[in-house]
């Protein structure tokens, strides 16, 4: 989270209650991947909870070094695959099923890129601020590239499923990354990361709707 330690860990306590309880709303065995997002956020806030304390302290270089890629795992490696992948699972209209899964190749590829990455090349956490700054040294020519595609993957799923009420999660996710590249642009994966995670709360509302509205394909969608 982009403020302090304790701000991470209320937020990770918050957001990962939130994921129970959505796991709990998940009717269909299919939904449940979807369901689940809200604690793997949860989870990557108390990482940088843990970042926060141990940057802060020195000496803890084992422990920072483990939720630095904890955090950056996930942020960077299991979204673009988990978001279309989850998309995937609920979608009935064959034409989207399709679309969805070509968003998850391109997911896949850009996670073996940022897997790559992170094993060959460095990276050093520092605050900066009240936020903390992920210092890289991938491969300047392709990053450009690999945002957009990050973008293709973790975004697009979600204007592209045919379910109920996903639109306005997309809609918030879309404009806080927008927010978080104007306003933000050093700390983008941090501050991205915090506002997705308080939005993926909206996961909890897709999911409790009547089993109709949350789950139902619309009629012209099914041909």
């Amino acid at each position: 989270m982009c403020f302090s330690a304790e701000a991470s860990f209320a937020g990770g306590a918050v957001i990962s209650a939130v994921g129970v309880a959505t796991v709990g709303k998940a009717s269909k065995p299919l939904q449940r991947l979807f369901a689940a997002i809200p604690l793997i956020f949860g989870l990557q806030q108390f990482a940088e909870g843990v970042l926060w304390l141990t940057l802060k302290s020195g000496g803890y270089d084992r422990l920072q070094d483990a939720a630095t890629y904890i955090f950056l795992i996930t942020a960077l490696v299991i979204w673009p695959v988990m978001i279309p992948l989850s998309m995937w699972l609920m979608e009935e209209a064959e034409k989207r099923k399709k679309i969805l899964a070509g968003l998850m190749v391109t997911g896949g590829v850009l996670s073996l890129f940022y897997a790559f990455c992170l094993i060959f090349y460095d990276v050093t956490p520092q605050i900066a601020g009240f936020h903390i700054q992920y210092v890289d040294k991938f491969p300047a020519p392709l990053v450009k590239v690999a945002f957009l595609l990050y973008l293709a993957s973790t975004i697009a799923p979600l204007f592209v499923s045919s379910i109920r009420r996903m639109w306005l999660f997309g809609t918030l996710i879309a404009i806080s990354c927008l927010v978080t590249g104007v306003f933000y642009a050093q700390y983008l994966t941090s501050v991205w990361c915090f506002f997705a995670a308080l939005i993926s709360v909206v996961i909890y509302w897709i999911l409790s709707g009547p089993r109709s509205k949350a789950s139902q394909v619309p009629v012209e969608c099914q041909q």
